[in-house]
């Protein structure tokens, strides 16, 4: 069940990455900056817990 979910939602991001290359990365591009964001709220959290 558990592989079958994983190939299901691998094929999800291949249909999605082909009929809207568009909104696939703009997704992808939201991913990195969230990522991002809270990668500097960690740092300026520790920062300023060392201060």
């Amino acid at each position: 069940m558990k592989k079958l979910l994983g190939v299901a939602a691998i094929a999800f991001a291949l249909f999605y990455l082909l009929s809207q290359p568009q909104g696939a990365a703009d997704a992808v591009r939201s991913g990195i900056g969230l990522v991002g964001d809270a990668f500097d709220a960690l740092t300026t959290f520790i920062t300023a817990l060392f201060r």
